[in-house]
């Protein structure tokens, strides 16, 4: 299954680090290619972005719900497309390295189905693991951001 991790340090304390994760209003629009999120329960919503991953240039629509929040440390979804044939799930993790400073860890996986999934999977194995640092350090830098506001 194509997946991809990326670690970061950020100098915020794990509870602000926390007050951001657990609204996904809040780090939706981090997502490259973001075009548009709509949410129906606090724990499920629908993600539009632009992918551009190898020859597959498109919107992708997926439905975002929240399996769980464990607080302050974790929030981990599954991830399944609305007009493809994807699913997967990820995770954002919050490890206090002390008072002041926070490592974050953003993992993601995914899996294409269908006819041209085999394909699709050979593209992802190289995409994922780019697009987890983008989001992961997006996440981190609007955390810094905030935290000196």
């Amino acid at each position: 299954m194509p997946s991809g991790m990326h670690q970061v340090e950020v100098g915020v304390p794990i509870h602000k680090v926390w007050n951001f994760v657990k609204n996904m209003d809040n780090w939706a629009p981090l997502i490259p290619g973001y075009i548009q999120h709509r949410r129906f329960t606090n724990r499920q919503s629908t993600w539009e972005f632009y992918s551009n991953i190898g020859f597959i240039k498109k919107r992708i629509n997926l439905m975002v719900t929240i399996k769980e929040w464990i607080e302050p440390t974790k929030v981990t979804f599954d991830l399944k497309g609305t007009n493809e044939k994807l699913s997967g799930s990820g995770y954002f993790l919050a490890e206090a390295i002390d008072q002041n400073k926070t490592r974050i860890t953003g993992y993601l996986d995914m899996t294409a189905g269908g006819a041209t999934g085999p394909l699709v999977n050979t593209f992802l194995k190289s995409y994922l693991p780019r697009v987890t640092e983008q989001i992961t350090i997006a996440i981190a830098t609007k955390l810094e951001e905030l935290n000196k506001s």
